[in-house]
């Protein structure tokens, strides 16, 4: 629209004709957002025609006079229509408005209006205001353009929730509504009330706003905590739940950038509760800690037994700020020594130790206490059966836990630089990440994540010394399982998971997150002492499995062949020989393998001097087996044979149809070999076994000394690797090398967790690497050798 048809327009929204109002003012919300445009507007006396239009008409007329105003106030231009002694009433027509209209194009006007008038004081605009008393009216005299006719006599406008708070008092339910908008189908309205509770609450917690009008952390002056009560009104009416629904809601991208400002604003919410200090001179925080007392259900003697006990919230034994002692008549005051440690805390004195987590700390504690009264009694009392060095320190895990959340969240990161993040991703399943409806279930992770500490504490056996590393195992269990969860993830669900976490799992987890950042840090020393402890585990299994052989074991023995069509004296006399069992065992020298066979499985291990054969270490040329498998799901046996259920089990087990003689059959062999220049090796009759070492040509031929049948696959590895390092050659079984590969990573393990994880990041010493200035300074000098 030209700027020459703004006095016939203005003219037609001066018109009794509703018809002629609502098309002239239908033409000028799509027009006044041009700065241009505006200013002939507004100096034309245009402001005084919209504010009757708004005072006055209804239906879609109001509808687009509302939309004309927010577009006009976007452009930051017409904030004189707040100005003067009838800015009050225009305030109380539009929150009115909200309150009684159901049509939703007027109310996303009028909350759109009021985003802008609460906005208006943060500086949005550049503006600067006078927030002096707004009952001493400045006044000013106007002249020239832009004064709209509105007055002569201009009064400062009043902006912030100071423009609402009589409006409000007129239709207390404001709010109450506005957080039911949040529930609205229609996504403009429903993020214009958005922005509206996140400008109600930015202004509660601003230094200068109306709400919280003084310091937070002053003494005896309730004003400096205003802004916690309004916070806590917003919640009781239901905003934390409305907000977590649209967080996890598929119209995510409608909302973005109000729910972030929201997301944003939790953190800000933190961060000053945080700030606050706990100090007992303030009734509200002493209140505070005496209720943590007498929900610990106090030994009622130290109450009101116990002649004359006083119980105050300083654990001193003063009464009424008063000296520690009274008439000798009436006994002995005194207090219970453990007051404040039987609740957790490391002294007698609670309010030093919310230095860290602050007021947060405090309501995180006291909130815990108050929804979980009988199991948090139960707990001290458990506990004080225990030794004080093993007793699990509630006071002090709530408030690590606090703190592992305050970080977890990033709650000292700017809300602007979730704000650009969003901006600079365009794929929705990386900008997902950016909201976290968690957050806004604090509490209930809190009390989810203790719950988690007291576990942990009581399945790793912990004593007071080990809570940092405690703390450290749920810290990395907040991660796995807060930090892992979807935007859709129900908080029940990740409350069951921080319950059930294996504990086991949690270990091996904070093992990889250890041994991937020493790998970062320590890559070269890391490879060193691997290697290091990698033939610390040889040496230890080496050892074990010669002790193995030095006890000694049984083996089985198979039947003799025989040709069943001719029965020859001597098979018939080597078969009525044939003793099934034979028994080994190494000399303690380790120089000599010792075994004989015997008819019958013996009760008892026989000795050496019952073991009338061996065999000389010294001559063993090989030894040769069919159990060395590569892998360990491989079975294990003679490969030229079907694999049994023995060849995967350390027991000696068969499957069911099996005849006598497959049960009889061992399916694992050693045999082990010596050099001999004349006789060739024997050949079996089940073929020939793979040599671990197979013979050079040129050198004397092998023949078999020993054969062993080992009864399971777990005393074959034993053997046989043990064997081969008697030999100084390496094991080959997977058994035996997985053995090797677990006692160095324990080794590895044990050694990473002697080291502090804040070692791998210290800095260095401060002042190391510094230049010394040679300021003042000549060619006069020496070197002191």
């Amino acid at each position: 629209m030209d700027q020459a048809d703004i006095p016939a327009l203005l003219q037609r929204l001066a018109s009794d004709e509703d018809a002629a109002r609502k098309m002239a003012v239908f033409k000028l919300q799509s027009s006044i957002n041009d700065p241009a445009f505006a200013d002939v507007f507004i100096s034309s006396g245009g402001l005084v025609i919209l504010r009757r239009l708004i005072m006055t008409t209804g239906g879609n007329t109001l509808a687009y006079s509302l939309q004309s105003l927010s577009r006009l106030l976007e452009v930051d231009m017409g904030w004189d229509i707040f100005e003067g002694p009838t800015a009050g009433d225009l305030v109380e027509r539009v929150v009115e408005l909200i309150v009684t209209n159901p049509l939703v194009n007027i109310l996303r006007g009028a909350m759109s209006i009021l985003v802008a008038l609460v906005g208006h004081t943060q500086g949005g605009s550049g503006r600067t205001m006078d927030f002096g008393s707004p009952t001493t009216p400045r006044t000013t005299t106007s002249s020239g353009p832009g004064t709209g006719g509105l007055s002569m006599i201009r009064t400062p406008g009043t902006f912030g929730f100071r423009a609402l708070k009589p409006a409000v008092a007129v239709y207390p339910q404001f709010f109450e509504l506005v957080i039911t908008q949040l529930q609205s189908a229609d996504h403009a309205l429903c993020a214009n009330a958005l922005m509206l509770i996140n400008a109600l609450i930015r202004d509660a917690v601003s230094s200068d706003g109306g709400i919280a009008a003084g310091t937070v952390a002053g003494k005896g002056s309730g004003a400096g905590e205003d802004w916690s009560k309004f916070i806590k009104r917003l919640q009781d009416l239901g905003l934390i739940k409305a907000v977590y629904n649209l967080l996890q809601s598929s119209s995510l991208q409608d909302l973005a950038y109000p729910l972030l400002e929201f997301q944003g604003l939790t953190k800000v919410l933190l961060r000053k509760w945080r700030e606050v200090r706990v100090d007992l001179e303030r009734p509200e925080h002493r209140r505070a800690l005496k209720g943590l007392h007498l929900a610990s259900a106090p030994d009622r003697r130290h109450v009101n037994g116990a002649p004359g006990v006083v119980q105050t919230v300083n654990g001193t034994g003063e009464e009424n700020g008063g000296g520690g002692s009274t008439e000798k008549g009436k006994g002995s005051r005194r207090h219970n020594p453990e007051k404040w440690r039987r609740l957790g805390f490391e002294t007698e004195s609670p309010a030093a130790e919310f230095e860290l987590a602050g007021f947060l700390g405090m309501m995180d504690l006291t909130d815990y206490v108050r929804k979980n009264e009988d199991g948090f009694q139960k707990l001290l009392l458990e506990q004080s059966t225990h030794p004080l060095n093993e007793r699990c320190p509630v006071a002090r895990a709530s408030l690590a836990v606090t703190m592992i959340l305050y970080d977890h969240f990033e709650v000292d990161k700017s809300d602007m630089e979730d704000m650009r993040a969003y901006l600079a991703l365009n794929d929705a399943k990386n900008s997902d990440k950016l909201f976290r409806p968690l957050l806004l279930q604090w509490s209930r992770l809190h009390t989810a994540g203790l719950h988690a500490f007291f576990r942990m504490w009581k399945a790793t056996g912990a004593q007071r010394d080990d809570f940092d590393k405690v703390a450290e195992l749920v810290r990395i269990l907040i991660e796995q399982v807060v930090g892992q969860a979807s935007r859709f993830k129900d908080v029940l669900e990740v409350e069951d998971d921080l319950q059930e976490y294996d504990a086991g799992r949690l270990r091996e987890l904070q093992m990889e997150l250890l041994e991937l950042s020493f790998e970062d840090q320590w890559g070269t020393h890391l490879f060193q002492v691997r290697e290091e402890l990698k033939h610390e585990a040889l040496q230890f299994v080496k050892e074990q499995r010669i002790r193995c052989l030095l006890q000694g074991s049984w083996f089985s023995k198979p039947m003799p062949r025989t040709n069943n069509h001719s029965r020859e004296n001597s098979s018939y006399t080597k078969r009525r020989l044939y003793q099934p069992w034979r028994y080994a065992k190494l000399s303690h020298n380790r120089r000599y393998l010792h075994y004989a066979d015997f008819p019958e499985h013996l009760p008892y291990d026989p000795g050496l001097d019952a073991l009338t054969e061996k065999v000389d270490l010294s001559t063993i040329s090989s030894v040769v087996s069919n159990v060395s498998a590569p892998h360990e799901t491989e079975p294990v046996g003679d490969p030229n044979e079907p694999p049994t259920e023995s060849n995967n089990s350390s027991t000696s087990t068969f499957r069911h149809g099996a005849s006598q003689q497959q049960q009889q059959k061992p399916t694992t062999k050693i045999t082990i070999y010596s050099f001999s220049e004349d006789i060739p090796p024997k050949q079996n009759a089940d073929g020939t076994p793979v040599a671990i070492n197979p013979p050079v040509n040129g050198e004397p031929k092998e023949q078999p000394i020993l054969t062993l049948f080992p009864l399971n696959h777990s005393l074959a590895s034993e053997w046989l690797d043990g064997l081969l390092m008697l030999l100084n050659q390496a094991p080959i079984t997977a058994e035996t090398n997985k053995l090797v590969t677990l006692v160095s990573e324990y080794g590895l393990k044990i050694r990473l967790l002697n080291v502090r994880l804040e070692q791998m990041y210290t800095g260095p010493v401060p002042g190391s690497g510094v230049v010394p200035s040679r300021e003042g300074l000549d060619e006069d000098y020496y070197y002191e050798i």
